[in-house]
């Protein structure tokens, strides 16, 4: 089992989209895969019930700063287990951290994001002390094509420890489209941007775990 935390104290970079992402992704691919709503929002749990017919994987809600000793049961018979986590430095925040093997942070390209980042980054170094292997990484979310903050947002985040994956996704409509119907972007345009993107962000987070 591989836990995968998508978190940020900043609300709106779009944290819940590329957790589901990637779970349904990491599903097509075919592995078993569990989401956590560790938001109390509870904007995962709204996509699951959005669907019409079987659901892709498992969604359940745990707003409560125990994941990390839950997770371990919890997860046992999953392959990846995705954690959407809240958006404020929180007990629930550090609990998400240090159950996961990868924390990935979503950062839109603008420089509030960027200054933002920053506190997520102190939680990570302080989990690190008592989990040396964790790993995490910043991924570039509803960037806006053809801009300048948008080519040059990583080369800004270079000023932090993390790494920033080569991976961007662009803000594009079927994610609402998506979010809507309880769907995967690929059951709404298999071949389109959104789905490539969403596919090359799947294979490095692999890369970023293996």
């Amino acid at each position: 089992m591989k836990v995968i935390a998508f978190l940020n104290q900043k609300g709106g970079v779009g944290k819940t989209t590329l957790a589901i992402g990637i779970a349904t992704f990491l599903s097509r691919l075919g592995h078993r895969v569990l989401l956590i709503d560790a938001d109390p929002q509870g904007s995962a749990l709204d996509w699951a019930a959005a669907r019409q017919g079987d659901p892709i994987f498992p969604v359940v809600g745990l707003p409560r700063p125990t994941i990390h000793r839950e997770i371990d049961q919890i997860g046992a018979d999953y392959d990846f287990v995705v954690i959407d986590g809240p958006p404020r430095v929180t007990d629930l925040a550090r609990s998400a951290i240090m159950a996961a093997d990868l924390v990935v942070v979503p950062v839109q390209p603008s420089p509030y994001d960027v200054w933002a980042a920053e506190e997520i980054i102190k939680l990570i170094e302080e989990a690190r002390i008592y989990k040396e292997k964790l790993k995490a990484v910043f991924t570039v979310n509803r960037k806006i094509a053809n801009t300048a903050i948008g080519r040059d947002v990583g080369e800004i985040l270079g000023q932090y420890a993390l790494p920033t994956l080569n991976s961007t996704v662009t803000q594009r409509v079927i994610f609402a489209e998506a979010a809507a119907e309880g769907k995967a972007v690929f059951e709404i345009d298999a071949e389109g941007p959104a789905t490539l993107e969403m596919a090359e962000l799947t294979r490095e987070i692999q890369e970023a775990l293996a």
